[in-house]
Order: C-alpha cells, then structure tokens, then sequence
C-alpha cells in the first residue's frame, strides 16, 4: 500500500515562490543597474539561467532517485557538476570582477536565493502532483 503523500503548505508554497522571484528579480535588477559591458552582464545572465536549470534538474534527479525511478548514474552525476560548475562560474566572474564587495556578495545572495527558491518550488510542484493522486505524472 503506497504512503499518503500529505499536502504542501500554502505558506511554503508562497515562501518557496517568494525565494525564487525575490533572488532572481534582485539579480537581474542589479545585473541591469550595474556598470559593467553587455558582455559581462551577459555572462552573469547566462551563469543565473544555467544554474537554475542545473539545479531543478538535480532535484528531480535526487527526488526520482528516492521515489525509485531509475536514475542513471551518469546522469545523476552531471546534475552535481552541472551545480558545481554554476556556483563556480559566478564564484570566479566575482573574484575577478572589478565591484565593490558589497556588490560581489549581493550577487551571490540572490544568486543561491534563486536556486533555492527553483529547488523548493520543483519540490512543492512534484509533491503537488503526488498528492492529486497515482493518476497524475510527477514533474
């Protein structure tokens, strides 16, 4: 007999989309606002949509691995790198940039804040789902 899945809190549900819109709308607010080429905002653009997409695709591949739906391992693994990979992007474009350090630490805090926020909101979605019951497909 399969476990109920109980369902998410409305006020995690509201905090997790808070954590993703709050990190990303201040990032690309200050990406927007700042005093740097178009090629460097670029590329801390592209480090914020890939790390976002590394790291929902981690949770799900973490989440499928703990319901046991076949992960494979290579797979999995890149989905650790790919996180890995985004962090230390951001981490080295800010080492190097020429901003203040104020600057340089409120890029980080939204940038995590965004991946947190997309990780719970992935999560509150799948568990969504689950608890609408065995007719409808996790995401």
């Amino acid at each position: 007999m399969a476990a109920i899945q109980p369902k998410t809190s409305g006020a995690f549900i509201a905090a997790s989309w808070v954590a993703l819109l709050a990190g990303a709308v201040a990032y690309l607010t200050g990406l927007f606002n700042a005093n740097m080429q178009l090629n460097e905002k670029g590329y801390y653009f592209t480090v914020l949509l890939y790390g976002l997409f590394s790291a929902v695709s981690l949770q799900k591949s973490v989440r499928d691995q703990l319901e046991g739906i076949p992960v494979t391992r290579i797979y999995y693994s890149i989905c650790w790198f790919s996180v890995v990979i985004a962090i230390s992007l951001l981490g080295i474009g800010l080492w190097n940039a020429t901003l203040q350090q104020s600057e340089k630490g409120f890029y980080a805090m939204a940038f995590l804040l965004s991946l947190f926020g997309a990780v719970a909101v992935q999560k509150n979605t799948r568990d969504a789902a689950a608890a609408d019951g065995p007719h409808t497909r996790p995401l």
